[in-house]
């Protein structure tokens, strides 16, 4: 089990040879979640290795087409390779209208179970949870409406401490009771189960704003998130333009994630007019110390912090 991101598109509304415009891959605990599916998005798929019959939920933030162009011919792929298990897509409302005119218009009648969850944005709401994982999604502040997402896995059991329960001759009924944080009680003895277990392994949420200007809105939606990816389309240069076009710069994104007290922050989305990203982690780094620039490729295992900030 573990919760890995890969990146697929860091650029914003103009692909560059370097960055393909927004998609993200995430494998949290064999749930497999692609987050916006812009123009490009399957063959990145294809470039790095991660198989597009695995997605299980998709999820767009918002109606521009630097997020969505790709999801018709993802879908039409999906479908001419056969696939038949159920998909869910989750989005901002007219998604789904939209999608199934351009699959008609394309005479690529989809034949797998395709659903999708119209979100009207707003206060952060539960959309999605299991027993290993819940995501939520909250409005961003952007010119069309736009939500975020947030992915986090639910608190895992303790571990079990073997040579302790074989000293006390434990029953193996007693294992699951030890493993939720109960105490065992038997013939007027209590084992407790802090003397039988060890901790568990931490568990970790990531959360997605994409296109927005920065908003005190949607601080608690992400507060406290271990990672964070967030637009920073502009640097304080342009600080005006982002303004205008009601985005972010590198220091906004980072000041956003310092206030909500996210451990670590991905800046992405970056314009075409810049040839490199050095700027905007210095004016991030400025703000918040564990900043790292998105690029076309990035895989990030949360958890393994010291392997990338």
């Amino acid at each position: 089990m573990s919760f890995e991101l890969h990146i697929l598109g860091s650029g914003a509304a103009l692909p560059t040879g370097k960055r393909n415009a927004s998609a993200q891959y995430i494998n949290c605990n064999e749930r497999y979640i692609l987050i916006d599916c812009a123009e490009g998005t399957q063959q990145q798929l294809r470039k790095f290795g991660l198989k597009l019959q695995k997605i299980q939920f998709i999820l767009i933030s918002h109606l521009h087409g630097d997020h969505f162009f790709g999801l018709p011919g993802l879908l039409s792929t999906m479908h001419l390779l056969g696939r038949d298990k159920r998909l869910d897509i989750f989005g901002p409302p007219g998604l789904e209208s939209l999608i199934k005119n351009m699959l008609e218009a394309g005479g690529h009648p989809i034949q797998f179970n395709l659903i999708f969850h119209e979100l009207v944005p707003g206060p952060s709401t539960l959309i999605f949870e299991d027993r290993l994982l819940q995501i939520e999604a909250f409005a961003l502040k952007h010119r069309i409406p736009t939500l975020g997402y947030r992915i986090s896995e639910k608190q895992k059991p303790l571990n079990l401490d073997k040579a302790a329960i074989a000293k006390a001759a434990l029953l193996i009924e007693d294992l699951p009771k030890l493993k939720a944080g109960l105490n065992i009680e038997r013939n007027g003895k209590t084992y407790h189960y802090e003397d039988y277990t060890l901790p568990a392994v931490p568990s970790y949420s990531y959360a997605y704003c994409s296109d927005t200007k920065p908003s005190p809105n949607y601080l608690e939606a992400i507060e406290n998130c271990d990672l964070i990816y967030h637009e920073a389309t502009f640097t304080e240069q342009h600080k005006e333009r982002a303004k205008s076009t009601f985005h972010s710069t590198a220091q906004q994104a980072a000041t956003q994630a310092k206030t909500a007290g996210c451990k670590y922050l991905i800046l992405g989305h970056f314009s075409s007019r810049y040839d490199d990203t050095q700027l905007h982690l210095h004016e991030a780094k400025t703000i918040h110390e564990n900043v790292l620039a998105a690029e076309d490729g990035m895989h990030i295992v949360l958890g393994t912090w010291s392997d990338y900030f």
